[in-house]
């Protein structure tokens, strides 16, 4: 017995490890316990982001009657601080603190900045409604601070948490991660919408209040418990010299790669994102499908999502390159469109079905191959600036390409309807269908700008082979 214990022990870590999701991504740096704990700051960004843009939207213009454009607009203000992400990260680099740290403390503002938001935006809201004796102007303004601050904290919480990760994460594990990461987000999303939809089924004014404030205190819970004991101090921190930001951002597009990759993040998170409000009503307008199959294309999506998270680290950790890991998942979407666009002819639900399913695949394989990419550019510390950058170049573009893709649904559907494209195109599917298409032309320009960064990738780990083979140089 004696004899046997340590290799009946060693056989139980190996069969834990591949059995357990994401056991690999833990190391002697990061513990799985503490990077599970790490990554539950995931959880409050999720929960915010279907908030905003899931039950606020449906609860503001039906229960409470405020019109449409202007819950699109208060719901695109998170939009307008999306591109400060690099800003933020590049100060979350050369922080200089009294107490040792770099990212604790935006993680600490972001979560405050996010806990006001979601304080006062229940009371703006009502009023807003026009159900109290008080002026709707001040509603309006009440609400749009509270969605702006709501989405100013969610995009310093999740810039800074990202790169304290990659900090804490030696080079071999960041693919693991990563994925990780990404599934915690996921998690958050899929508990807080059915958490929201369950708490506000007998809706009232009283319920919305304690529902918007219950979120402002998990959040607070979630993120302290998530930061805390996380970054080491360093004492050296309380002399740090801060960069200018432009001299900063010329250092890293100096290494050639990342401006491409921006480009590349850009046009594929466009690609993949502008089917965000359509493929429901797509299902339902031109196949026929019912209430509760279409929102069944949320846990389709969610499928090939989860499935991409897990899939690409697995190929990651054995070496993958994370640019030709975004190239595949551009050519899976290419796949998936054509799928969604053939099932309309082919009056196919099955076809339908299966091509919302790999456009998640796609993704989840995008999503991570180019964050893993964003990490590598960082160096001397910087990697909150060049996640920042990728952040906000993807936050950013969703939200356009989402708008983009209802307005142009819209407009072409109406040219259609009324004829004025011919009885050819005088179809229910044919506003759909062109926004598909144009989002197909735009995975293949993203294959375009990531092409030459798999051949300089390739070419580096000849030149450069040293044990890191699945990260680029």
């Amino acid at each position: 017995m004696t004899t046997n214990g340590p290799k009946v022990a060693n056989l139980w870590r190996s069969v834990a490890v591949r059995l357990l999701p994401f056991a690999d991504a833990a190391s002697k740096e990061l513990p799985l316990g503490r990077l599970l704990r790490l990554s539950l700051f995931q959880i409050s960004v999720g929960m915010a982001f279907v908030l905003l843009n899931g039950t606020l939207n449906r609860v503001m213009i039906l229960e409470l009657g405020v019109p449409a454009w202007l819950v699109a607009s208060m719901v695109s203000l998170p939009l307008i601080f999306a591109p400060l992400r690099a800003l933020i990260g590049h100060r979350s680099d050369h922080h200089r603190s009294a107490l040792g740290w770099r990212r604790v403390p935006y993680l600490w503002l972001g979560t405050l900045v996010q806990f006001g938001g979601l304080a006062i935006m229940p009371f703006a809201l009502l009023v807003l409604s026009g159900d109290t004796n008080g002026p709707i102007v001040y509603g309006q303004i009440g609400a749009a601070l509270a969605f702006l601050l709501v989405g100013a904290g969610m995009h310093t919480v999740q810039t800074a948490g990202l790169a304290l990760a990659t900090d804490m994460a030696p080079e071999t594990s960041r693919p693991r991660v990563v994925a990780l990461l990404y599934v915690t987000l996921l998690v958050g999303m899929l508990i807080s919408a059915l958490a929201f939809g369950a708490l506000l089924d007998n809706f009232s004014q009283i319920r919305l209040i304690q529902v918007i404030q219950g979120a402002a205190v998990v959040t607070m819970a979630v993120n302290i418990f998530a930061l805390w004991k996380q970054e080491a101090r360093q004492p050296h921190r309380r002399k740090v010299q801060r960069p200018p930001f432009r001299d900063a951002w010329q250092t890293l597009k100096s290494q050639g790669r990342c401006v491409r990759l921006l480009v590349a993040v850009a046009l594929g998170t466009a690609g993949f994102s502008m089917q965000d409000i359509l493929l429901e009503p797509y299902g339902g307008e031109v196949l026929g499908l019912g209430v509760g199959a279409t929102t069944g294309l949320t846990a389709l999506l969610a499928t090939g999502s989860l499935i991409a998270f897990a899939w690409a680290a697995h190929l990651l950790s054995r070496g993958a390159s994370p640019h030709r890991l975004a190239a595949v998942g551009s050519l899976i979407g290419v796949c998936a469109f054509s799928m969604v666009v053939f099932a309309d002819p082919f009056n196919s639900i099955v076809l339908f079905c299966v091509g919302t399913t790999l456009i998640g695949l796609g993704g989840g394989f995008f999503a991570v191959g180019t964050m893993v990419a964003a990490m590598s550019l960082a160096c001397d510390g910087n990697s909150g600036l060049a996640l920042g950058a990728w952040g906000a170049v993807q936050a950013t573009t969703a939200g356009v390409a989402i708008a983009l893709g209802g307005i142009l649904r819209d407009i072409i559907s109406d040219l259609a309807m009324a004829g004025s494209l011919g009885p050819a195109l005088q179809h229910s599917a044919t506003g759909y269908s062109v926004v598909y298409h144009l989002e197909i032309g735009l995975l293949f320009l993203s294959l375009a700008a990531i092409g030459p960064l798999v051949r300089s990738t390739r070419q580096a780990r000849q030149q450069h082979n040293f044990g890191l083979a699945e990260f680029p140089h």
